[in-house]
Order: structure tokens, then C-alpha cells, then sequence
């Protein structure tokens, strides 16, 4: 078990600093899916890895990151059926 967690931390940390660096490149919107989806993703990952070793303020903050990257999601679907 503690190889995935760790497994699942090194994902986590691939996503989040791949999305960023998709962003900040431009590549890719801040607004995009694939943005959002890879940030939250990678946050999730984080929060398993974080709890296994007890660091609950990185935790706490993923759990926020994580929620705010749901949040745009949910908007970007809402607005796509919207558009349709």
C-alpha cells in the first residue's frame, strides 16, 4: 500500500505542475476542462498521499483546491449544455 501512495503523490504532482505549465505556456485556457480536470485530478491524488503521511495543512489545502477545481468544472459543463 505504501508504494501506491506514493505512486499517487507523484501523479498528483505530475498533473498539477503539467497543468500549470500548460497554462502558463499558453497551451491551454486557465477556463479549459482540461485545465481544471488535470488540477483536480492531481489535487485528489495529493489529498490521498498527504493523509497517509499526516500532513493535514498540504491536505486541507487540497481538499480546497480540489473543490474549487470541481466548481469550474461543474461551470464549464453547465455553460457548454447551455451553448448547445
Amino acid at each position: 500500500m505504501p508504494i501506491l501512495v506514493e505512486i499517487a503523490g507523484w501523479l498528483g504532482a505530475i498533473l498539477v505542475l503539467g497543468a500549470y505549465m500548460l497554462v502558463s505556456s499558453g497551451r491551454v485556457s486557465g477556463k479549459s476542462a482540461l485545465f481544471q480536470g488535470m488540477n483536480a485530478l492531481g489535487s485528489a491524488l495529493f489529498i490521498l498521499n498527504t493523509w497517509w503521511h499526516g500532513a493535514i495543512p498540504s491536505m486541507v489545502l487540497n481538499i480546497v483546491w480540489l473543490g474549487i477545481g470541481i466548481a469550474a468544472l461543474a461551470r464549464i459543463v453547465r455553460l457548454g449544455r447551455a451553448g448547445r
